[in-house]
């Protein structure tokens, strides 16, 4: 299965809302059947609702996208972006890792690392962690009734509480001129909060598609930060006086 052509299917869905397969076929340079067989795999995977002639995916302020859908989103510069954020790891290291996508693709890299030991509270980057053979440990909680795919609560946030990690990695839903950096849930945020509370180093990951988006939870500012890692350079985009180390891919 060509993973691209589902990449691409995805981007022109969520530009346009709703297509028809002749025009994904049109955009893409193929066939109508191909893009018929790319749409059965997303609707099993449930990324997107087949329409009567084509596909359409649904307002998602009506729904939160699932873990599989937003790990499709930009998947690019998230994998570019946790190829540069693993350089700052140390054989040995405890690792923090939340629950987005972009600590997801960090955990794909890890198996080159030696006796590097992982807490999360993101499910599916706990049964990747698993498949990779990393030794791994679950914050415990209770799975977010908004966002299924993390464990939220206090004993999640007592579990953290007693470690101390040598770097945390974590994303946010946005990233505002200013360098406050904020999120769609306040619970995931006080998870969040523990975790660079307990660590040596808080590392950023932001894709682009964080600038100018509004959410309404503050997690903190980028002062508060040891590195913010991105796909392009920031500094143009911020008007904040105090910046920590930047890294763009």
């Amino acid at each position: 299965m060509r993973d691209d052509q589902e990449r691409e299917i995805l981007g022109l869905l969520q530009e346009k809302q709703k297509m028809s397969i002749g025009e994904l076929a049109e955009r893409l340079f193929v066939s109508p059947s191909t893009v018929r067989r790319k749409l059965n795999a997303l609707q099993e995977k449930g990324l997107v609702t087949r329409t009567h002639g084509g596909a359409q995916i649904d307002d998602e302020s009506n729904f939160f996208p699932s873990f599989t859908f937003r790990s499709h989103q930009n998947s690019l510069e998230k994998k570019k972006i946790a190829l540069a954020a693993v350089r700052l790891i140390k054989n040995g290291d405890l690792i923090f890792l939340d629950g987005s996508t972009s600590a997801f693709f960090i955990a794909e890299y890890l198996s080159d690392f030696k006796n590097v030991k992982v807490v999360t509270n993101g499910i599916d980057t706990l049964s990747l962690l698993s498949r990779n053979g990393i030794e791994a440990y679950s914050t415990g909680g209770y799975i977010s009734p908004t966002n299924r795919s993390v464990l939220i609560g206090h004993y999640a946030e007592e579990m953290i509480a007693t470690l101390y990690a040598d770097i945390a990695f974590f994303s946010e839903q946005s990233v505002g001129r200013d360098g406050e950096v904020y999120d769609c849930f306040e619970e995931e945020n006080v998870v969040r909060r523990q975790m660079l509370k307990h660590s040596a180093k808080a590392v950023f990951l932001c894709d682009s598609t964080k600038f100018g988006r509004s959410s309404p939870y503050r997690l903190c500012s980028l002062s508060d930060v040891d590195c913010v890692v991105s796909d392009r350079d920031i500094h143009s985009y911020l008007n904040a006086e105090k910046l920590p180390e930047i890294i763009f891919t």
